[in-house]
């Protein structure tokens, strides 16, 4: 005689079976989302971002935190759309923030050294270093004296690159809030200005009561100088340097430039930038991106080891506050 099934026996093995059944397929999706993945693979440098220097570790860049106010940090965006069937390199919709793709190196530039072009003996004190190839048209604006170089800085007495550009065939314009007079012409070609470069329009109160104030944004004062395009911009910024490079990206300043050199900082976060540790290197890393989107391209890095191994006031062994980054916009005409 046949023994008899429990009572409801066989609606439970069919249930137990399709949740094991769901439970199989969902470990095998997350499984196959990990290796396919959205972002760059562990240990690759994500499209855009500086190679990481050694020793230098960066905490993971999730979205922006919740309940951001007012001051929290926001995220550069590019307008530029992707071309037809799909390069990696984002849409407005994506944003800049999403690696896609392959991961970029550094271009390759054989011709760099402006120690070749000084005129005395006195070694760089800082390796500013622009591109000289003959393919991004540099070397031969030089020749032919119709180069132009800008260059930001804070109270900063180091003026060899200056004066060495200057010398060989470069109209040069340091900006400097610290200087005595307005406008001070030093030789043929090295130009002084008490001005300083800022990120954000002076309110119009303040505008009203200082209409000579000697702040204004780089988009301003290539305006009022009549310049339409700068062969090299330096900036030396104490870490203002991350706000004046989003603002020349949201303003379409990047396409008059034709190479960056630009110290960053790295030991906080920076002038008005605010957020968590994790928000503020997603910030960091959405204008670095958005370099590449508009085809600069790294060249060439310097890590200070002269400056304290700190990254957002953390101790970092082998690593430095400070770096020196070139660029080269490999559209330049």
């Amino acid at each position: 005689m046949a023994r008899e099934r429990p009572p409801g026996r066989g609606c439970g093995d069919l249930r137990r079976c399709l949740l094991g059944a769901a439970l199989l397929l969902g470990l095998r999706l997350c499984a196959e989302l990990r290796r396919a993945g959205t972002g760059p693979p562990a240990g690759s440098t994500p499209p855009g971002l500086v190679p990481r220097p050694p020793g230098l570790h960066l905490p993971p860049a999730p979205g922006p935190p919740r309940g951001a106010s007012r001051r929290q940090v926001t995220y550069v965006r590019s307008g530029r759309r992707a071309p037809p069937g799909g390069s990696g390199r984002g849409t407005p919709e994506s944003g800049c923030c999403a690696p896609r793709g392959r991961p970029r190196r550094k271009i390759a530039c054989d011709h760099m050294s402006t120690d070749s072009l000084a005129t005395d003996s006195s070694p760089a004190k800082k390796p500013w270093l622009v591109c000289l190839d003959d393919r991004f048209g540099l070397a031969h604006q030089m020749q032919s004296k119709q180069c132009r170089l800008y260059s930001l800085g804070l109270g900063n007495e180091d003026t060899h690159f200056e004066v060495s550009m200057a010398n060989n065939g470069c109209e040069v314009h340091r900006f400097d809030p610290s200087v005595k007079s307005a406008h001070i012409l030093e030789g043929q070609h090295l130009w002084y200005h008490r001005l300083s470069i800022d990120w954000r329009d002076r309110h119009p109160a303040v505008a009203a009561q200082k209409p000579h104030s000697n702040t204004r944004k780089l988009g301003t004062i290539l305006n009022e100088f009549g310049h339409h395009k700068i062969d090299v911009l330096k900036a030396d910024l104490e870490s203002a340097e991350w706000k004046v490079l989003e603002n020349i990206i949201l303003e379409n300043v990047l396409e008059q430039i034709g190479q960056l050199v630009f110290e960053i900082h790295l030991h906080w976060p920076g002038f008005e930038v605010s957020g968590s540790d994790s928000s503020v290197v997603r910030f960091w890393y959405s204008l670095l991106k958005e370099l590449e989107l508009k085809d600069f391209r790294l060249f060439h890095s310097y890590k200070d080891l002269s400056k304290p191994q700190l990254f957002l006031k953390r101790d970092i062994f082998n690593a430095s506050s400070c770096y020196t980054l070139s660029w080269v916009n490999t559209r330049w005409k």
